[in-house]
């Protein structure tokens, strides 16, 4: 098992001794982020072997996860040639070395807004890409504020909310807008997660973020507007925004709308596609379907009890139990037939697409992570021509990622084809 925390190799250095480092690899995530990357390296589905290594605080928790991965693969090993890498997010040499021996760098420690910017500033000040998973909007925007024009100095790409949130949402955007015969203009999507039998499981971090996105909200204004966006035009029918409680037709059910990151994730997707590619940008709105009227009123009451929970950590274990557990995010989107003109009309072309996958915490997430470390090493000349710090959507819309995505478990496709 090789060992080091001392770095090598520094941005001009001909080749870094690792593709990927699992940063946090010991945590919650981390856990099973690691077992994720053990199984694409030991598919084969690589030309070559993968470099990867794992990093945090403590070696012995370091090589017990390993020795965790190997057993869930039915290995004796994972391979002699996975790193480890001791360092520390308070210690900022101790990450400088290791954003120095790798070209990624998969971020498992949250929540960001307290943890992530060490890391974020490691990786583009010593020349490696960085991906996270976070759902929270002030970390997401507040890195692209601070590390955007340095990250395209040095020509890597800082990619936020590469799991759950917000990957199936923001990619399902674009997969919706490429299978409809014309230009889109509207979506909405619907959340709906099946519980297995042991119950279901709120993705701890998720709330959280939600939670903390609320406090938060006057500050998000704010940082807005020191970015100074530019306004994204809307294009064709305006998209209705609705109620906080309402019936949905399609769904036969009541839906609510989704409080994470998704809406604001798929804004800056669209906004770049827009400035950067001229591309018609598409309107989103997000919702969870909670069922009937007695499901309603539970989420409330689960919302109070949530609250309570996350303040101990035995209600912490309490809320992952994940055995059978699934989502599904249907998209509704309406736009324009080749030919009409978005600017003038009502839209005359309707799709309905979908994306399903297993438990999005804690098997989804690390899928949806893994999937977009792959595109980022290897359809490394589909991405923007310039580094920087980018949304999922922006990042991989000319990638392979969804083809990634179909054949690990996260499926897209169409429900109802484009009808006019």
């Amino acid at each position: 098992m090789a060992a080091g925390s001392a770095g090598s190799g520094g941005a001009g250095a001909p080749e870094r001794p690792y593709e990927l480092v699992v940063f946090g690899a010991s945590g919650f995530t981390g856990q099973f982020v690691v077992e994720e990357v053990a199984r694409v390296a030991a598919s084969g589905e690589r030309r070559g072997a993968l470099r990867w290594a794992v990093a945090g605080r403590s070696r012995q928790k370091l090589q017990a996860v390993l020795e965790r991965a190997a057993e869930k693969l039915g290995k004796a090993a994972v391979g002699p040639e996975v790193g480890v890498l001791l360092c520390d997010v308070d210690d900022a040499a101790s990450l400088a070395a290791m954003a120095r021996q790798t070209r990624l760098v998969l971020n498992c420690v949250g929540p960001y807004r307290f943890f992530g910017e060490p890391v974020v500033k490691a990786c583009v000040e010593n020349g490696a890409s960085h991906i996270d998973i976070s759902g929270e909007p002030q970390f997401l925007e507040g890195m692209y504020l601070k590390y955007n024009e340095k990250a395209a100095e040095k020509g890597v790409y800082v990619i936020g909310s590469c799991g759950f949130d917000s990957i199936p949402a923001d990619m399902g955007v674009l997969y919706t807008r490429d299978k409809l015969k014309g230009t889109l203009t509207a979506v909405e999507s619907f959340l709906k997660v099946k519980s297995g039998p042991e119950g279901t499981c709120i993705h701890d971090g998720t709330w959280k973020s939600a939670i903390h996105g609320l406090a938060d909200q006057d500050n998000l204004k704010k940082l807005r507007k020191k970015i100074g966006y530019a306004p994204v035009p809307v294009v064709g029918a305006k998209l209705k925004r609705r109620g906080l409680v309402f019936y949905s037709k399609e769904l036969k059910g009541y839906s609510i709308p989704f409080m994470g990151s998704d809406a604001s994730v798929v804004k800056r997707s669209q906004r770049y596609l827009h400035t950067e590619l001229q591309e018609t940008p598409v309107q989103y709105g997000a919702y969870v379907n909670v069922g009937g009227l007695g499901s309603v009123m539970k989420l409330m009451f689960a919302g109070i009890l949530f609250l309570l929970l996350v303040k101990f950590s035995f209600g912490r274990k309490l809320m992952t139990k994940m055995d059978g557990t699934s989502f599904t995010m249907t998209f509704f989107g309406e736009g324009y037939s080749e030919g009409q003109d978005p600017q003038s009309g009502k839209p005359n072309v309707k799709i309905c697409t979908e994306v399903k996958g297993p438990e999005p915490g804690y098997i989804a997430t690390p899928i949806a992570m893994v999937q977009a470390a792959m595109s980022l090493l290897e359809d490394a000349t589909c991405l923007p021509k310039q580094g920087g710090v980018y949304s999922p959507g922006a990042a991989f819309c000319k990638t392979k990622l969804i083809d990634r995505l179909n054949k690990h478990g996260i499926e897209f496709s169409v429900i109802s084809k484009p009808e006019v």
